[in-house]
């Protein structure tokens, strides 16, 4: 269950967010700033929702940065999502600068908000890892000569790659290496956003342009001025939102609902999708204009299992000391070594990450053993299949996460870090 906490200081604002998140998991609310130290501590929240005013008639965010920037510096920090009743750009941007990872307005629609929140959890688990890709075999060490080289031009780069094998963390190292480092870099997931709310989450929106619309709001390409946009499993973005975005992307400007005045933008697009290489070139699913404005450059991160046991045994050293901290030493029986480096990781990293993280939590001796780790009781590796393409890998998958989850969508959705709408929407794909 996910643990979230509300900074706010209105009462009322902070119930509605409450009851609008509580099937996510545990939602404590505070209202006092002065509380948020011990609240942290006691809670150790997966994701905060903070306000950025506290002070009668203030507007300006002062007190909502301040308290940004003690969080994110925290060692347990949490991923923060500002709020604010002022849809200013410029303090949206401070913010995420900052390093807030999204903002919201109030009001708010509630689907609106639990997608922010859901994309948050489903990018904490990445954004957890280390800052640096690691690994020794020549696919990584590849990958990061890729990366040196493309991260300092304004190219647009397409990110391939299955679940949970650290697209974002891809996305984050081309940001960190170009001149746009300074600048913000603000990741959409289009996977868990409703289609009703694309335009609006890209391009903002005005004052009155459609229901609920009672603020204007500025959408992400503005808000990411000056630095980075990524456009997180954009394989699920509809058809007819496509074209709005190559459009966007064509003549540099975005128009909001609602207005017909077009805002210049300035900010460098990275895109990734689990999608097989091969359907995005079927044109009933997605533009080839779209595409080809995309993909400057193609970057292919490797699933964990073609990494090898070097780098296999590497991320469970590195994971398992991560978790277990300073509480026993790391060291694993030959035997489940052996089979952690057989087994075929189908979720990937993230898979790898959170099997660690089960078996700091539920080993009982000093040495960790294959059963520690809650694994399927495989003791050599599957063979590989010839021609196993990746939409017969992204079956396995889910067939993995359904088996391992019992059955659970919720739960099948959260090893695979998406969301229930994307995986029912997998399921239907793959018949099953």
């Amino acid at each position: 269950m996910a643990s979230l906490l509300i900074l706010d200081d209105d009462p009322d604002v902070a119930l509605a967010a409450r009851l609008a998140l509580r099937k996510l998991g545990s939602v404590v609310v505070r209202n006092d700033p002065r509380d948020l130290p011990t609240a942290l501590d006691d809670i150790v929240p997966d994701v905060l929702l903070l306000d950025m005013n506290f002070a009668p008639g203030a507007s300006d965010g002062a007190a909502g940065l301040a308290l940004l920037r003690e969080v994110v510096c925290r060692r347990d920090a949490p991923a923060v999502i500002v709020m604010t009743a002022y849809a200013e750009v410029e303090l949206a941007v401070q913010a995420l600068k900052a390093g807030a990872v999204d903002f919201i307005t109030k009001p708010w629609a509630n689907e609106r908000l639990v997608a922010c929140v859901q994309a948050a959890l489903a990018r904490r688990a990445p954004a957890a890892q280390v800052g640096e890709l690691l690994g020794d075999s020549a696919a990584m060490q590849s990958l990061r000569a890729q990366i040196a080289q493309v991260g300092a031009s304004e190219a647009s780069v397409l990110i391939l790659g299955e679940n949970g094998v650290g697209k974002e963390l891809v996305a984050r190292a081309l940001h960190a290496a170009s001149p746009r480092a300074a600048g913000p870099l603000l990741a959409v997931d289009m996977g868990s956003l409703p289609e009703a709310l694309v335009e609006s989450e890209l391009f903002g929106h005005r004052r009155g342009s459609f229901t609920d619309a009672r603020e204007s709001r500025p959408g992400r390409f503005v808000a990411a001025a000056g630095g980075t946009l990524f456009l997180d499993e954009i394989g699920n973005l509809p058809l007819a939102q496509q074209a709005k975005l190559l459009a966007a992307l064509e003549r540099r400007e975005v128009t909001p609902l609602g207005s017909d005045k077009p805002v210049p933008v300035d900010v460098r697009v990275l895109a990734a999708t689990n999608v097989a290489e091969a359907e995005l070139f079927d044109a009933r699913r997605f533009r080839p204009d779209l595409l080809y404005r995309l993909n400057t450059v193609v970057l292919r991160v490797p699933p964990l299992r073609e990494r090898g046991a070097v780098d296999i045994a590497l991320l469970l050293r590195h994971y398992l000391s991560q978790f277990a901290k300073q509480q026993r030493t790391v060291e694993l029986t030959p035997d489940a070594l052996a089979r952690l480096t057989a087994y075929r990781w189908p979720g990937n990293v993230r898979e790898l990450r959170q099997a660690c993280e089960r078996a700091t939590l539920l080993a009982r001796g000093p040495v960790f053993t294959f059963a520690d780790f809650g694994l399927p009781d495989v003791a050599t590796p599957a063979p590989v299949e010839q021609g196993l393409d990746l939409a017969k890998r992204e079956r396995e998958a889910v067939q993995a996460a359904l088996a391992q989850a019992d059955g659970n969508i919720s739960q099948a959705a959260k090893l695979l870090g998406l969301s229930r709408a994307a995986l029912y929407r997998r399921l239907d794909k793959h018949g099953l």
